[in-house]
């Protein structure tokens, strides 16, 4: 018996997925979420798999919601800021766009490190790299005495222009650890070799602020799985869609910025390739959150920057880092219905968590969430959530929704009807600024649902987007963690510097060759063999004059001069379908991006083979559910025993371990040949 397992710790429940390689079994198991060490429900939801670690020694990787809770919270350690002498005050002085233009009492973003930590050191470089004044190490004594006196225990090293040369900017992080050996130290150029300084300080800040806390929990997780007895190598999910070791996650930990979910979109573009569908929307609604990606012909869209609690009102800090480009919504299961100062009523963002938890759960919370909603509407089922290891109480969800129909003069039914409502208004705004907003027509797409809620919402979801399919993946209350099972190791490499597209190709493909060197370095160094490493070249274009890029795909490095008109045609569809136009004005390069990649051993997806499953076995009643258009008697399967190739007609109640499948009224489900639910959408598009 081989084992390789993924682990995702979100922000109510730690899902396990563990997949042995020899008979293709897949084991997964969820338990609550541990905020005060994740590591400790890592380790009891592994132990509940009743895997012996001595048996997983292949693969591990974690991805959790840790980095962006430390963010969201300000939960990360005291930091401290060095940067050029004049370049003290960026944090603060930030953008002048910003979002709330018409606001006089607008503020904006408060720095993470305060003024008086934010120290300066005499350096110049210019633009392109020359070094006009050498650091001056005599700075540094006074300043890490500074930081010393007032507790900080992470410093941030972030100087002008060091992304065209870091030779100052090393010296400078060289002499800080020697000075202050107990601080964590972060460095710009260790994450990116990218302009835009008040960014890039902001990323490097903030990489800082969550280091010791990453260190501490892989740290802690490391020695229990050692502990356990496995010797698999460990893995981080990163939120560009790839792993990397251990080692690297302490160096970069603000790469986990948005690393659980990240697996979850691997996972629905893999599934979607495998159904046909290679358009798909995923859509994961777990306990604390709503979230959903776009896959465009099997392509996984990556942003190059991420903007943290950015809202049409407020700025946010942006980071310097590859995410997959996710839309998320305070909206998941154990998100509070409430209603607000106008008599509104309102769905989060405010979430019960794992402790107290919805009012159903019986362990002392009282206010109504979705969890509750669902289990009046007669959706999920009491005696079967988590296959029965949580019982919830139907009473407690209604007595936590009274004070609301009272305030509102509804009944009791009436208002957790209406709070699924108000969650699906949220959720298909969030669809559509993956699809709309970007040019994208989601009636084109096939959404592929997963998470705890995910398959609960996703037929009305489709109905109101004119979707025509919906697929619910095998175990898809854990599926970001089997999503991270398919993930190969992943580096991103860039480097700023604004060149002529044409005329430039020489220096453009010298740097290309730099970024393959340092990208085959470091993969060779987490052991990765030559023959299985593979590159994904792209450059970000833009019209001479513009301000901003378009990200374009490169075929191969080095780039040869026939190919330029394909990747400049390339370029003004790009352009034209983020901007909805194309010129034929000149086009200059400003950043060459490498993505590097190490492939990994990864499951094969496999038909179904079970020949003792039928739709009369998996049939275990029926029972009333209340939705939309009114009150319905609906037909309850047994998930694990619907053969390949049942039909269930809608309404009908799909239930696992791990969630509840909703098929509407006029919906017609599908076993596919994979164990995938396909449900085919009354009223999608045509």
């Amino acid at each position: 018996m081989t084992v390789r397992a993924a682990v995702d710790v979100g922000g109510t429940f730690t899902d396990v997925c563990a997949l042995d390689e020899e008979t293709g079994e897949i084991v997964f198991v969820k338990d609550s979420t541990t905020p005060r060490d994740y590591s400790v429900g890592v380790i009891t939801t592994m132990k509940k798999s009743g895997i012996p670690g001595s048996k997983i020694s292949q693969f591990v990787a974690t991805g959790s919601t840790m980095v962006i809770n430390a963010l969201t919270e300000r939960k990360g350690v005291k930091t401290g800021l060095i940067t050029t002498k004049g370049f003290r005050d960026v944090l603060e002085i930030q953008r002048s766009n910003r979002t709330d233009m018409y606001n006089f009492m607008y503020k904006k973003p408060e720095p993470f490190v305060p003024r008086y930590l934010r120290r300066e050191v005499r350096e110049r470089v210019e633009a392109d790299g020359t070094i006009l004044e050498p650091l001056h190490e005599e700075d540094l004594p006074s300043t890490i005495s500074l930081f010393k006196r007032e507790g900080v225990k992470a410093v941030a090293v972030c100087l002008y222009n060091s992304y065209a040369n870091n030779l100052n900017e090393e010296r400078c992080a060289t002499k800080v650890r020697e000075l202050f050996r107990e601080a964590y130290v972060s460095t710009s150029t260790s994450l990116t070799s990218e302009w835009r300084e008040y960014e890039r300080m902001n990323t490097t800040v903030m990489n800082a602020y969550v280091q010791p806390i990453v260190d501490s929990y892989l740290s802690n997780l490391r020695e229990g799985l050692r502990g356990m007895g496995v010797s698999a190598d460990l893995f981080v999910m990163q939120s560009n869609g790839g792993v990397s070791t251990f080692e690297q996650a302490l160096v970069s930990p603000i790469l986990q910025v948005e690393s659980g979910p990240a697996g979850g979109v691997i996972g629905a573009a893999k599934v979607g390739v495998a159904a046909g569908a290679r358009n798909v929307i995923a859509l994961d609604v777990g306990g604390t959150t709503a979230k959903t990606s776009l896959i465009d012909n099997g392509k996984i869209r990556i942003n190059a920057e991420y903007d943290l609690e950015k809202t049409p009102r407020f700025a946010g800090y942006p980071l310097k880092v590859p995410v997959v480009d996710i839309v998320e919504i305070g909206a998941g299961g154990g998100s509070i219905v409430w209603v607000d100062e106008v008599g509104s009523l309102k769905v989060g963002p405010t979430s019960a968590g794992a402790d107290p938890g919805p009012a159903c759960y019986g362990k002392g919370g009282e206010k109504p969430t979705l969890t509750d909603a669902f289990v009046i509407s007669g959706i999920i089922d009491p005696d079967y959530f988590l296959g029965g290891e949580i019982r919830l109480r139907r009473d407690l969800s209604e007595r936590a929704f009274v004070p609301l129909a009272q305030q509102l003069g509804l009944s009791v039914r009436d208002v957790a009807l209406g709070s699924i409502r108000i969650a699906d208004a949220n959720m298909i705004n969030m669809i559509k600024l993956v699809s709309v907003r970007r040019g994208y027509d989601p009636r084109d797409f096939t959404i592929v649902a997963f998470g705890g809620a995910g398959p609960m919402f996703a037929v009305d979801l489709a109905r109101d987007l004119g979707v025509r399919t919906v697929i619910v993946p095998l175990v898809p209350g854990v599926f970001s963690a089997w999503g991270m099972l398919l993930t190969d190791l992943r580096h991103d490499f860039v480097q700023t510097k604004v060149l002529p597209f044409i005329s430039g190709l020489e220096e453009i493909n010298a740097i290309y060759m730099k970024l393959r060197d340092k990208a085959m370095n470091v993969l060779r160094r987490e052991g990765v063999r030559d023959e299985d490493i593979y590159f994904r070249p792209s450059l970000d274009l833009r019209y001479l004059g513009q301000e901003h890029t378009v990200n374009t795909p490169v075929d191969d490095v080095p780039v040869k001069a026939e190919e330029l008109q394909v990747i400049r045609k390339r370029f003004d569809k790009l352009h034209k379908k983020a901007y909805t136009f194309a010129l034929t004005d000149p086009v200059e390069v400003v950043n060459t991006r490498l993505t590097a990649y190490g492939r990994v051993k990864k499951p094969v997806i496999r038909p179904m083979n079970d020949a003792t499953t039928s739709l009369s076995k998996a049939l275990r009643g029926e029972r009333d559910v209340l939705l939309l258009g009114g009150e319905f008697r609906a037909n309850v399967y047994e998930r694990s025993l619907l053969p390949e190739g049942a039909r269930v007609q809608g309404p009908a109640i799909i239930a696992e371990k791990t969630t509840t499948t909703l098929v509407g009224p006029g919906d017609t489900l599908k076993v596919n040949r994979y164990g995938h639910l396909v449900i085919s959408v009354k009223g999608g598009a045509v």
